[in-house]
């Protein structure tokens, strides 16, 4: 069986804050990797970021790791509301009231899942995004098998109910933790 491995990175970094531990990507790609007669032929990762160095180490770690890594700037909104250059220019603390929010990956993820759909059987997406539903649906429809994995209360019913089937990530717990000595320097914040 040849299977791809799909993470979603933002919605992955608030699953795992609300089970309460992070999972080390090593430790994922061992495990998608693992059974007789099983090839992971590819495993991306999708993470927005503020600026073009924001989680340089971590990327890089996740490339070394053997991930293809997709980016897009997050979209950032001003705290009044609007994100017009001249009212940035006369309010100088504005850029202090900044607010980042998602990067939709979305369409990324979509053109690699379907890129990679002809030679592929089953797919691990980890995400709990509802605007994945229909791409999860047109995958299944071409024969591949779909496993959502994700967190209880952070993945869309939608998604859920399209898939084949869904793992909670906190049962992977005991396969997947990062270690306390290994997580700071992968997972620091700049």
């Amino acid at each position: 069986m040849r299977r791809v491995l799909a993470v979603d990175g933002h919605s992955m970094f608030y699953a795992q804050q609300k089970v309460g531990w992070f999972f080390d990507p090593r430790h994922l790609l061992e495990l998608a990797a693992e059974g007789a007669e099983l090839e992971l032929t590819s495993a991306f990762w999708y993470a927005g970021l503020k600026d073009h160095s924001d989680q340089r180490p971590f990327r890089d770690a996740l490339t070394s790791l053997g991930y293809t890594v997709r980016t897009r700037p997050l979209r950032e909104l001003g705290g009044s509301g609007g994100s017009d250059s001249a009212a940035r220019q006369s309010e100088p603390r504005q850029s202090e009231q900044r607010q980042y929010v998602r990067a939709n990956l979305d369409v990324e993820i979509a053109i690699d899942l379907l890129t990679v759909a002809p030679r592929t059987e089953q797919v691990w997406l980890l995400s709990g995004s509802r605007d994945l539903d229909r791409l999860v649906e047109v995958l299944r429809a071409r024969g591949l098998q779909i496993v959502v994995i994700s967190t209880e209360g952070m993945v869309a019913r939608e998604l859920r109910n399209a898939a084949d089937r869904f793992i909670d990530l906190a049962s992977l717990r005991p396969r997947l933790e990062k270690g306390e000595a290994q997580q700071q320097p992968v997972f620091s914040r700049s």
